[in-house]
């Protein structure tokens, strides 16, 4: 690897800004065969200090809270759009001096708000989302079109008389998917809502694709895109959020201890729970550099987390040497749903985050203290 990670404390996130750019120019080959319009989705990656580089090839940010919409408009000042399930009447006007797109998750929000858009002095275009009731994800926790989902209009409840005013639609139905699932997804959304697409200047495809993967079919995607903005006349968005920074970000590791209770058990000064909980939630086994499944290598460890949380457990892993104390592991494919979901539980300490730039510089951009774990208590 060409970063020195001995150059970090630890634990430290540290993204890679080359291979960042790599995703980017992926990403605008797309906008550029097809004229669609990529955002990046803040729910997956906020690391603000890479939004001028973002900024250079993509239209803007996709937001999920007043928050996000204004760390967009701070630090990127593209286009700037918002989804939530339902806005909190307080935040609204901020919201409208922030965004150029609102969307809104149920025709009792469109009638709640609209007034308030058309209103606000500012040219901002209203969009609704809706849910195909169809979708390939096999975790529940993640998948929008689930039974009983929260997420979006069914066809079932879509009012089309309640469309005066509505620039465009949204939908969300992929998770970490190559584009098959998108194809095969638009059939069953034509089918629900194409008669209704007549006179909008949108369609927003979500998030959920994984285009920057070795194994993405950019073909399939370039054809979906271009199918759907050919019969409909609509410009279409797509959002993702793991796409614009999968693979380029790391986990910089120690090891504070080495234990047994039937089986070498290392304690790592980075948390499962705190600094990587979708290992937890999807579940998953991230990979460290060097390493090698349970018993593929002579020397196996289950690492774990300093937490008192006893399912605190990352997973087995083997390596060529036994570790020991002090030990530097790195964990790859760390920048998306890390940074934005890690937390102080057990007052753990947050990890430092550093830079890879363009030229090959290491730099500490951020580190956490005490006041950080304060500072969210009362």
């Amino acid at each position: 690897m060409p970063i020195d990670f001995r150059l970090v404390p630890t634990p430290c996130y540290v993204v890679d800004e080359q291979l960042l750019e790599r995703n980017l120019q992926i990403l605008d080959s797309v906008q550029q065969r097809t004229g669609c319009k990529i955002l990046l989705a803040l729910k997956g990656f906020s690391m603000f200090a890479t939004f001028p580089l973002v900024g250079r090839y993509l239209h803007g940010i996709t937001a999920s809270s007043l928050h996000e919409a204004r760390l967009g408009r701070e630090e990127m000042n593209k286009e700037v759009h918002i989804f939530a399930p339902a806005y909190i009447e307080e935040d609204f006007d901020e919201i409208l001096s922030l965004v150029d797109h609102v969307v809104f998750n149920s025709f009792n929000q469109l009638a709640l708000y609209k007034k308030r858009v058309k209103q606000s002095g500012r040219p901002i275009e209203i969009g609704v989302r809706v849910n195909p009731e169809y979708s390939e994800i096999a975790t529940d926790l993640y998948n929008p079109c689930a039974p009983y989902s929260r997420l979006g209009i069914t066809r079932a409840n879509f009012r089309p008389e309640e469309m005066d005013g509505v620039d465009g639609i949204h939908f969300h139905t992929l998770c970490e998917q190559n584009s098959d699932a998108l194809a095969h997804t638009l059939p069953v959304f034509e089918e629900k809502f194409g008669p209704f697409l007549s006179g909008l200047k949108w369609i927003n495809f979500g998030g959920g694709h994984h285009i920057t993967r070795p194994d993405y079919d950019l073909e399939s995607l370039i054809r979906s895109i271009t199918y759907i903005q050919d019969k409909y006349q609509v410009q279409v968005y797509l959002e993702p959020g793991e796409a614009i920074a999968l693979n380029t970000g790391f986990l910089v590791t120690s090891v504070l201890d080495i234990i047994e209770n039937g089986k070498q058990l290392a304690i790592l000064d980075t948390s499962a729970a705190c600094h990587m909980p979708d290992v937890l939630e999807m579940p998953y086994r991230p990979l460290i550099i060097g390493s090698g499944e349970s018993g593929e290598k002579p020397y196996t460890y289950r690492l774990g987390g300093p937490t008192c949380l006893a399912g605190d457990v990352i997973g087995d892993y083997s390596f060529d040497a036994p570790l020991s104390p002090g030990d530097r592991l790195v964990f790859t494919d760390m920048a998306h749903y890390t940074m934005v979901k890690n937390n102080t539980f057990n007052g753990i300490g947050l990890p430092a985050i550093a830079l890879s730039d363009l030229s090959g510089q290491t730099r500490v951009i951020k580190r956490f203290g005490y006041a950080d774990f304060k500072g969210r208590l009362s």
